[in-house]
């Protein structure tokens, strides 16, 4: 017996030794981004955190940044695996609390190294589409895990993703060691870093020491350089509180510039972009603030719709009392001033069918004017609910007799239709111009299917019915078949009654009236592959009219399969296109046209992957400036 007490105080000694001689972790630097670490030799700062704390297993934090489509207690708490009472509880928020775009959320995690030399939090993610260990690792879990590790603990290899896999994810935790415990750290915060953090900014943050923070991650000195896409541990005497800071979304990373070696005014460039994303965000957080409260205000508004007495073809009392009420976002206005904008609707002010251009405010406003006949409620009742950049506006209306003329803002460019089909410009030979249309469209259609109340499925996107502004930004109009996204129509007679055009429609709503948001994104994968390849939704083939995503779709999985798809890119884009995003694209838009429509990405996956793409370009078209200026440099 005493001989078993005396062995067991010699290993506690020898515990405690060693935690004192490997009194903190050592920082990964950006070797995790290879994918291609070993840590035959021992445990590698590449996989996780080693396991040299005086405990096996504590309570931790991470922090996660927001955003889409985990922005909010419920969503974060889900893909991290935490107790969402907890998360809610140390961010000062409730369980319905939606986080601003960018803010570091705190999420508590059991960390705890019982089966290897790792400490680890666990959790599990299914797989969306165009998976990649490296994605998962760095996009969605924000660098809280690595390539590496990710690759060990799941069964598939790198080329064997597939949507709708579930993989096992370990994130990096780890648990104070004895020299961090007698010195007062009861908790290790994991950081995720991002664009512009360095150890002095993140130590005054969070109300340390330098000093700890060297000790607790293995740094050499003060001004050793921090990489995005990596991970800080931060030692705290107290429970973490709710972080405040907003930062904006990250550049992409120079390709080809050693963050060493970068000279003078290569950082000026990268400081002036990051200034400028803030700005944007900044601006772009007001704008959604400024909508949410008047989406909150319209909310009360009456929810009749409006009526139209068939018998003689005028509106009812109760339509004008609903108009009085919106008139503060909407402009009534008198059949003189729609007469004299649009000249008495001349045939020199027709855009198209029954479609104006309009010259209001004494010549200062330009507007499109809608001459419609009958009952207009649908679109009206809906277009005053809503107030998004990517949704064309309502500026007013006018009633005169059987008609009702709806006054929109302007588009210059017209539809995409038509945009696509003009003479080459180099607004046509733009890769990115492209890029940013289909994520304005996918914007808008993220907004009609969670931010309105209720949420709504547009049944008619098409490129006719995109319309472009001066600046090519595009927004999605006729709002006329729109419907509440939970409906669902499951008798009528096949195609008599379907709305739309037949190049678009889900085959769920052709076969049996099914209306969901995944319709919505069924037609949005059509629209982005006439915006990849500038052709119709429907082609000729060997004679007969076929769906152009048929024929593509055919390629993706052959041999050469990039280069296959690059022949049917649109011909102005040769120039400035590049295929590895082309064929990213093209993926993306045959997953929204998946025959099944649960199998169909929802459309804040389709915005997330877009964004990737979007940063993937900038980069490309970023980093050859960039080495062009180094080399004249040296």
């Amino acid at each position: 017996m005493n001989q078993v007490v005396f062995n067991l105080i010699l290993f506690t000694l020898s515990m405690l030794h060693s935690s004192k001689t490997k009194a903190q972790q050592n920082y990964s630097g950006n070797s995790i981004l290879s994918c291609k670490n070993n840590d035959d030799a021992g445990p590698s700062s590449a996989f996780l955190y080693t396991c040299n704390g005086l405990n096996k297993s504590c309570m931790t934090y991470l922090t996660f940044k927001s955003v889409l489509p985990y922005n909010s207690v419920s969503t974060i708490s889900s893909l991290i695996s935490s107790n969402p009472n907890e998360l809610a509880r140390i961010n000062g928020a409730t369980l319905l609390t939606v986080f601003p775009s960018g803010k570091d959320v705190i999420v508590p995690v059991n960390c705890s190294c019982l089966t290897n030399d790792y400490y680890k939090a666990e959790t599990k993610y299914i797989l969306g589409p165009n998976p990649t260990y490296f994605i998962v690792a760095n996009d969605t879990f924000q660098g809280l895990s690595t390539c590496d590790s990710l690759m060990r603990a799941n069964p598939y290899g790198e080329l064997d993703l597939l949507r709708g896999m579930e993989l096992n994810v370990p994130l990096r935790c780890a648990c104070p060691t004895y020299h961090q415990k007698t010195n007062g750290t009861k908790y290790l915060l994991t950081y995720s870093v991002t664009w512009g953090d360095n150890i002095s900014n993140i130590a005054t943050r969070f109300n340390i020491p330098v000093g700890n923070l060297i000790d607790a991650n293995g740094f050499s000195t003060q001004t050793e350089l921090l990489f995005p896409f990596t991970t800080v541990l931060i030692p705290l005497a107290s429970e973490p509180v709710s972080l405040t800071t907003i930062v904006a979304n990250d550049p992409p990373t120079p390709l080809g510039c050693s963050f060493k070696k970068c000279k003078s005014n290569t950082k000026v460039l990268l400081i002036a972009l990051t200034t400028s994303l803030l700005v944007l965000c900044v601006f772009l957080f007001v704008l959604f603030l400024i909508r949410f409260l008047l989406r909150k205000r319209s909310a009360r508004f009456v929810k009749r719709c409006l009526e139209v007495n068939n018998k003689n073809g005028v509106f009812s009392e109760e339509i004008r009392e609903e108009i009085a009420i919106i008139e503060h976002l909407s402009k009534v206005y008198s059949f003189e001033e729609i007469k004299e904008a649009t000249e008495n609707f001349s045939s020199k002010n027709r855009i198209k069918d029954s479609l104006f251009r309009g010259i209001f405010n004494n010549g200062k406003e330009v507007l499109a004017v809608k001459r419609m006949r009958g009952d207009a409620s649908k679109e009206v009742n809906l277009l005053k609910r809503i107030n998004h950049f990517n949704l064309i506006k309502l500026q007013g209306y006018c009633e005169n007799d059987a008609c009702i003329y709806l006054v929109y803002e302007y588009m210059e460019n017209g539809s995409l239709r038509e945009w696509l089909c003009k003479d080459n410009s180099i607004e046509h030979q733009s890769w990115a111009k492209r890029i940013q249309i289909a994520l304005d469209i996918a914007n808008g259609l993220q907004y009609l299917h969670n931010f309105t109340e209720p949420c709504y499925v547009h049944k008619d996107i098409n490129s006719e019915n995109i319309l472009l502004n001066k600046d090519l930004r595009a927004k999605i109009a006729k709002f006329a078949h729109a419907e509440e996204s939970k409906r669902m129509i499951t008798s009528g007679s096949p195609a008599s009654h379907v709305v739309g055009f037949m190049g678009y429609l889900a085959p769920e709503y052709v076969e049996a009236r099914i209306v969901s948001t995944k319709m919505d994104v069924y037609a949005f994968g059509v629209v982005l592959l006439e915006l990849i390849t500038g052709n119709d939704s429907i082609t000729l083939q060997d004679g007969r009219e076929v769906m152009l995503y048929e024929i593509i779709q055919n390629i993706i999985g052959q041999e050469n399969e990039e280069e296959k798809v690059s022949l049917f890119i649109d011909p102005c884009l040769i120039e400035s296109c590049r295929k590895a995003c082309a064929l990213q694209l093209v993926k993306l838009s045959l997953a929204c046209l998946i025959q099944e429509p649960d199998s169909r990405p929802n459309i804040e996956e389709v915005v997330s992957s877009l964004l990737k793409i979007q940063a993937n370009d900038m980069q490309q078209r970023i980093s050859p400036s960039i080495n062009k200026s180094l080399s004249l440099e040296r």
